[in-house]
């Protein structure tokens, strides 16, 4: 992997990570608020889809090596 890939990849791990942490501070106002817990659960489902995505960023910048 070139380092214009892993560059690459950083910078949208970083955009996912920052974007996470976005969905952490809504899902916590929204509880807060007595919002509809139907879409409180909508949304913790896509803030793990967004951990997921950057597990798999995570795994491609640091390959797995068995030692």
């Amino acid at each position: 992997m070139s380092d214009q890939e892993k560059a690459e990849i950083r910078l949208e791990f970083a955009r996912l990570k920052q974007e996470h942490a976005d969905f952490d501070a809504a899902i916590a106002a929204m509880i807060a608020t007595g919002c509809d817990p139907l879409q409180v659960q909508r949304m913790k489902k896509k803030k793990l889809a967004l951990k997921d995505k950057l597990k798999n960023l995570e795994d491609r910048i640091i390959p797995d090596i068995i030692a």
